[in-house]
């Protein structure tokens, strides 16, 4: 006979062994968009003085773990469903270098430890917890192809790898060689960043049994990974199967084959779509080439080259590019390219402040705080919160989910491009009215009933299957579906098939409310059966 004891022991004992760490894979991750936040930068603690941090300064301002909890309505309101945070790995702890102090994050010293300028182990679990709560998931940044030194011959003994052999011997980047490129330091003498011998067996496990806790313990549901190029190919696999979460590195550059060679069994999930980003700075910034065939072309190269453009990361801004306001001058730009990235192929990412018009150019202006605009209401805020609203609302459907975008025109004024049902045309013309159109030939019905989502006005699709953007009133894109498909959506007059709280809940609960609830069932059923 079974006593309680025994029951208990053998229940536990299958907890730890049917409990994952985590279980957010890249097909989970597709339907999500990510909101970006430097942690030092998004919110202070109440009674802080917001005038004391001056980005120049680049040193610590004040954000920390509990204050982005305390702060997430203004994310989830804009309809996002997941908040990818900067590294939470303990940082370089001496005196102010020339280039300031690690506020951001990037400067690792020992990953083992957290970075206590951000909270304790209970404040990052209590984050973690509240986005788990509100039905969004945590990605969090990670650091592995360096460390952060003052010297080119630092101590190694502040280090989570304390060995020589466990380093790369110091020597400069040729960028022309990928052995180099791998094995090389990034930084410069003044701070260097001692490349990680990712080769080495110890480092590998080493590595792997760090991350396999971080996730376990914090429960993420996702990783972004810095300098992703850097670190051997091999390497990946086996981390990114000891996390057991999406994996999706940085692999910085305009060229679309090194950048699809790191996603696939033998790399990544999935990589930032840094050449993507580069097309749309070619095809909607003002001034600049305004070429909107460099979109169409990386498209076409895009479905070519990678293994699925559906969980590439979409972004226009981030900590190591100018912010869009920047390099733009029209806010119209802005939105034509935000659009793209909401109704293409690919998982949109919107880094703090884009919301805002930050306008800086360079690190550290690129990373300003966020509490000066007083989190407002912006055009560019309003229309992030249509597109999640409009794409939460899409990827309801797998049809449009895991379809594919197709380019429908392509002009000198703007590209159509088409994604399941959906329409979308965006124009580089900017905000000044011009006598210019784009017409578009679509799969639709004569008389089909379009509704652009953005204004709800209606359009009538011509003979053919034409429909045509008129600009005499300034360069605003355009969204359109089909008015049959509305109806559950809340958009434009049509009912939403949610109920009760207006405020956005993502449909879709965390990974690990799934597993945990899977799990406990599967443990009274074990203690109903030993008992019966």
């Amino acid at each position: 006979m079974y006593t309680l004891v025994s029951l208990l022991a053998i229940t536990f004992a299958f907890l730890a062994l049917v409990s994952p760490s985590s279980a957010a894979t890249a097909d989970q991750w597709r339907s999500r968009s990510i909101y970006q936040v430097i942690i030092d930068r998004y919110a202070l603690p109440q009674g802080a003085d917001p005038t004391k941090c001056d980005t120049a300064d680049r040193t610590w301002c004040g954000g920390t773990w509990n204050t982005l909890r305390e702060n997430l309505d203004y994310i989830q309101n804009a309809g996002f469903t997941a908040v990818w945070i900067s590294p939470v790995s303990q940082n370089y702890q001496g005196s102010t270098t020339p280039y300031g102090d690690p506020y951001h994050g990037y400067w690792i010293a020992d990953a083992t430890q957290l970075n206590d300028h951000f909270g304790t182990s209970d404040d990052l679990k209590a984050l973690s917890d509240e986005l788990h709560r509100r039905g969004m998931y945590l990605m969090v940044d990670v650091v592995v192809n360096d460390v952060m030194a003052t010297s080119t011959d630092p101590d190694l003994s502040t280090y989570m790898f304390k060995n020589s052999s466990q380093y790369h011997p110091y020597c400069v980047i040729d960028w022309n060689n990928n052995t180099s490129i791998e094995r090389c330091w990034l930084g410069d003498t003044v701070v260097p960043l001692p490349d990680i011998n990712t080769e080495d067996p110890t480092v590998v496990s080493g590595f792997g049994d760090w991350i396999e806790s971080l996730v376990k313990d914090y429960n993420i549901d996702g990783l972004r990974i810095d300098a992703a190029k850097h670190v051997n190919m091999d390497f990946w696999p086996v981390f990114c199967a000891r996390a057991g979460v999406f994996c999706i590195g940085e692999v910085f550059g305009s060229d679309p084959v090194e950048a699809a060679s790191f996603q696939g069994p033998n790399g990544l999930d999935s990589v930032l779509h840094y050449p993507m980003y580069n097309s749309l700075v070619d095809a909607f910034t003002i001034p600049g080439p305004l070429n909107t065939t460099a979109v169409s072309d990386m498209m076409a190269q895009s479905k070519a080259l990678f293994k699925d453009t559906g969980v590439l990361g979409n972004f226009l801004e981030n900590q190591d590019v100018p912010r869009w306001h920047n390099i733009s001058v029209d806010p119209q730009s802005l939105y034509n390219a935000m659009v793209f990235n909401f109704m293409s192929d690919g998982i949109p990412i919107v880094y703090y402040g884009q919301e805002q018009y930050s306008n800086g150019n360079a690190d550290p202006y690129n990373r300003a705080p966020l509490w000066p605009s007083g989190y407002a209401n912006t055009t560019a805020y309003q229309l992030v919160t249509t597109l999640n609203k409009f794409r939460n609302f899409l990827t309801q459907n797998s049809t449009w989910l895991y379809s594919s975008a197709n380019v429908l025109a392509t002009t000198e004024y703007g590209i159509a491009i088409m994604k399941g049902d959906v329409v979308s045309i965006m124009t580089n013309i900017g905000s000044p009215p011009q006598n210019v159109s784009i017409p578009v030939y679509t799969p639709f019905q004569t008389e089909t009933d379009l509704v652009n989502i953005l204004t709800c006005a209606h359009w009538v699709v011509g003979s053919n299957g034409t429909i045509e953007v008129e600009y005499t009133l300034g360069g605003q894109p355009v969204v359109l579906i089909p008015s049959s498909e509305l109806p559950g959506s809340g958009f434009c007059g049509f009912s939403s098939s949610s109920t009760g709280s207006s405020k956005y809940v993502s449909g879709a609960s965390s990974a690990h409310a799934h597993s945990s609830w899977f799990t406990y069932s599967l443990a009274i059923g074990l203690i109903g059966v030993f008992l019966w």
